[in-house]
């Protein structure tokens, strides 16, 4: 076993594509051998990325009332939830979503909303905030926008989104057990015609909610097939009132088996530590940050994350280089 987990990053890099079996292998990893594993996936990650972080943001800019049952999710109008709904928030608090995150050292700026799509007329908002906000602020625009078809997708394109987030969340096997309201495949084809419309695609998954290693290792290979470009990691805060509250959380050490297992299977993609990193990492968040190159930094859609200077301090700690857009930023209206 020793031997297999210490030439993974040799073979990776090489070009060699990891099979499915060698993916629950190193998930199987025996905890004495977690640090070489984290090692491997760590020489893969500096070898594509070198020593570069990179912060995104995100605004919660329509919440709640969502009619989809996604049964982690505290936004689905099918559970009794402590959320406060609200629709699309005006333009003015979508470029002020964009001038915090800057202040943070975010390097891209995620616009949110709940449902399973947005409206045309939402759309035209959303472009119309993003115009601004690419014209005065040196921050990338990103959407997560639910299913998005090719018209509205270019619309967004000539707005100056430059990346969709859509997330499979976990395996088509698995998904059926999760979300009842609409089908894996739905969320697979928006992702080709997002590919398709030439915009960049940010697509992840969710940890904790009642998956297989199976699921996980197919999850990572769909993503490989995919070739998406950042891959968010999210680990299960289990929320009072949905299907998943008495879910037991995972370990920290399975938590870095998923991620190295992302890396080693997406080396080209972006790793992104996003929801539940603090509350499923703990004490081994440093060592997880070895393997991944991005993380989401100011808070999550319904919960708080830590403090954006607690994450700066790490990134410090750990000798490597925040990246902005400020640099090569050339202001027109405003600066901030």
């Amino acid at each position: 076993m020793k031997d297999f987990i210490n030439n993974l990053a040799d073979r990776v890099l090489s070009g060699e594509k990891l099979t499915k079996e060698e993916g629950l292998k190193i998930l199987n990893t025996p905890d004495e051998l977690l640090e070489n594993l984290i090692d491997q996936a760590s020489k893969v990650r500096e070898a594509v990325f070198k020593n570069e972080v990179e912060f995104c943001s995100l605004i919660n800019a329509k919440n709640g009332a969502c009619t989809e049952d996604c049964s982690f999710c505290a936004q689905s109008s099918k559970y009794p939830t402590p959320i406060n709904a609200y629709s699309l928030v005006p333009k003015k608090e979508l470029v002020e979503g964009a001038v915090k995150a800057v202040s943070i050292k975010a390097n891209r700026y995620c616009i949110v909303t709940s449902g399973r799509r947005a409206t045309k007329e939402e759309i035209q908002q959303i472009a119309e905030a993003v115009r601004e906000i690419t014209q005065t602020l040196p921050v990338k625009v990103c959407v997560s926008i639910g299913s998005i078809d090719e018209e509205d997708l270019k619309l967004l394109k000539e707005a100056g989104v430059e990346r969709v987030n859509h997330n499979l969340e976990t395996s088509e096997k698995h998904f059926p057990n999760i979300v009842s309201t609409h089908p894996w495949r739905e969320r697979y084809e928006t992702i080709k015609r997002i590919q398709n419309t030439g915009l960049s695609t940010c697509c992840g998954g969710i940890f904790g909610i009642g998956e297989t290693d199976e699921d996980i290792v197919d999850l990572a290979d769909t993503y490989r097939e995919l070739g998406v470009d950042s891959i968010p990691m999210n680990f299960l805060i289990p929320i009072p009132g949905t299907p998943l509250a008495n879910n037991k959380q995972l370990t920290p050490q399975k938590c870095l088996k998923i991620i190295s297992l992302f890396k080693l299977f997406n080396p080209q993609a972006e790793l992104r530590l996003c929801g539940g990193r603090e509350q499923n990492l703990r004490e081994y968040h440093d060592r997880a940050m070895d393997v991944a190159n991005c993380l989401m930094a100011g808070g999550y859609l319904t919960r708080a994350g830590r403090p954006p200077g607690k994450d700066e301090e790490m990134i410090k700690r750990l000798g490597r280089k925040l990246i902005t857009k400020r640099d090569s930023f050339s202001f027109h209206k405003t600066s901030v």
